[in-house]
């Protein structure tokens, strides 16, 4: 598993601008050493954001001549330099699952690189790549210009190619995140970043609510997301149409037999749950939708219908984000979670425990995959959550 420096600054405005800002989340160092290239889950993806390519640009940097710092002294061979950024760059757009479209020479002006930049926001491009090989001169300008523009934009600063008097006229921009080390993985992660971001503006996140009768769908502002609002109504016959569903019950054997400890839940409790699985995969398949969310309370409190706990967490351990409760932001966060981390998310209503001095957080579903979504699941209980009657997954 490749691990990346804590260090990386000013993520917070970055993701802004790029679609991935979601309750400060960028701001927790910690999450950053989980970075992964992960396996696709087996399991079947039908929205627009599993079917979409980020696109991103990348170009050099430097005057016509070797680069360096001229003072205080060193100078390096720039072309060589170039190349070997390049077999890096393509070697993680490869493993991203991204297309990198690399610039076939450096910027070697201002007004060279003003011309590209307009060319990749015409172009409708995810974002942008820089690599600066250069410190002085035309570079950081041009650093400014592509920062001052409407795209993410990713800077990796190799050590000579900068000083604080370059970067912090840029680092607390919006929209731009600058990586000033010797360390591509700060760059690899940057362009994770650019993947993520695009990634939230092409998904399609399913939304069951009561109250409507029609299919709908509008765009979140600023991020670009989908919310298709399907009438719970469709959830529902989707759910009684599979009371006799072996497919359903063989998920609900699964379930019990690696589960470590069952806690007063019948097997009709946990074939419920299997139901609500099979019935929102299928919404899903219609509405060709990438992730979900439901007003599940609302919805089905009053019935005698399981709430999608265990679903939910099935769902987010096969890499589609499902939260609670028609939660919006909730639903952003499970996006950028699973989008930039490879792991599944999950939500929680805070409890204080103020003996202890410490904050508790619960909620009716949790997916087991904690530490990846290529990773084995956790040891987990199956119990009720809902009084008796939804069986939920409690990791272990």
């Amino acid at each position: 598993m490749k691990k990346y420096p804590s260090n990386l600054k000013n993520r917070r405005d970055f993701v802004k601008q790029s679609g991935l800002a979601a309750m400060g989340l960028m701001t927790l160092p910690s999450l950053l050493g989980s970075f992964r290239f992960a396996a696709s889950p087996d399991v079947p993806h039908f929205g627009p954001a599993a079917n979409y390519t980020p696109r991103i640009r990348t170009a050099f940097i430097r005057r016509e001549e070797n680069y360096g710092m001229r003072w205080p002294g060193e100078i390096y061979d720039g072309e060589a330099a170039r190349k070997a950024y390049i077999e890096k760059i393509q070697v993680a757009a490869k493993e991203l699952g991204i297309q990198a479209d690399i610039s076939s020479k450096p910027i070697y002006s201002l007004e060279e690189g003003e011309k590209w930049i307009q060319a990749a926001f015409e172009a409708k491009t995810d974002g942008l790549l820089l690599v600066t090989l250069d410190r002085q001169e035309h570079t950081w300008p041009t650093v400014g210009k592509a920062i001052g523009h409407k795209l993410p934009v990713v800077v990796f600063s190799p050590l000579g190619s900068s000083f604080t008097t370059n970067t912090s006229l840029y680092n607390k921009k919006e929209g731009a995140f600058i990586a000033s080390t010797d360390d591509f993985r700060q760059a690899e992660f940057g362009m994770k970043m650019l993947k993520a971001g695009a990634k939230i503006r092409e998904t399609r996140y399913l939304v069951i609510i009561d109250g409507i009768d029609e299919v709908s769908e509008i765009s979140l502002e600023h991020f670009g997301t989908r919310l298709r609002f399907v009438p719970a109504s469709h959830f529902i016959d989707q759910y009684q149409g599979l009371m006799d569903s072996k497919e359903a019950r063989e998920l609900a054997r699964t379930c019990m037999n690696h589960a470590r400890h069952i806690h007063d839940v019948s097997e009709e409790d946990v074939i419920n749950g299997a139901r609500s699985y099979y019935a929102v995969t299928r919404l899903l398949e219609r509405e060709k939708a990438d992730a979900v969310t439901m007003d599940c309370l609302g919805v089905l409190g009053p019935l005698k219908i399981s709430l999608p706990c265990l679903a939910w967490s099935k769902l987010n351990d096969s890499g589609i984000p499902a939260a609670c409760e028609g939660d919006l932001e909730a639903c952003l966060t499970h996006c950028v979670v699973q989008y930039l981390f490879d792991k599944p998310a999950f939500q929680q209503d805070p409890v204080a425990e103020t003996a202890k001095g410490c904050l508790i957080g619960s909620h009716c579903s949790c997916p087991t995959k904690l530490a990846g979504l290529d990773t084995e699941p956790e040891p987990y209980s199956i119990m009720h959550h809902h009084g008796k009657r939804d069986a939920t997954l409690k990791p272990e």
